[in-house]
């Protein structure tokens, strides 16, 4: 259960939890969230994680979703989400942001920001 401001499970026990369920091998229901509220009524709905989507993303800073936004973009806002709910919280990084090295930094910092995936 989520903690009055956030999340009470720490983020490297949501990504346990994550891959323990890809392990699984059963379906897992990850719907799509673009704002914290949104996560907390998944949540609430009893699935698996949250989805956070590129396009919509994209979407909900008025661009078209042809690779415009940024990883600080996409790392606020998808941290945002992933605080208020004990599920894992998966997240569209499009291409990791550049060349290998900068994909490298993108799981970093998404990781950083709570995201399990």
């Amino acid at each position: 259960m989520s903690g009055l401001l956030g999340s009470a499970v720490p983020a490297p026990e949501k990504r346990a939890r994550f891959r323990k369920a890809l392990e699984s091998g059963r379906l897992q229901r990850f719907p799509g969230a673009f704002s914290p509220l949104v996560a907390k009524l998944v949540a609430e709905l009893r699935f698996d994680g949250v989805y956070v989507s590129g396009a919509v993303l994209a979407a909900d800073l008025g661009l078209p979703d042809i690779g415009l936004t940024t990883l600080t973009e996409v790392g606020a806002r998808g941290g945002q989400i992933a605080a208020v709910t004990d599920l894992p919280t998966f997240i569209d990084a499009d291409t990791g942001f550049g060349e290998p090295m900068s994909a490298a930094r993108t799981v970093t910092v998404l990781e950083d920001a709570g995201l399990a995936g």
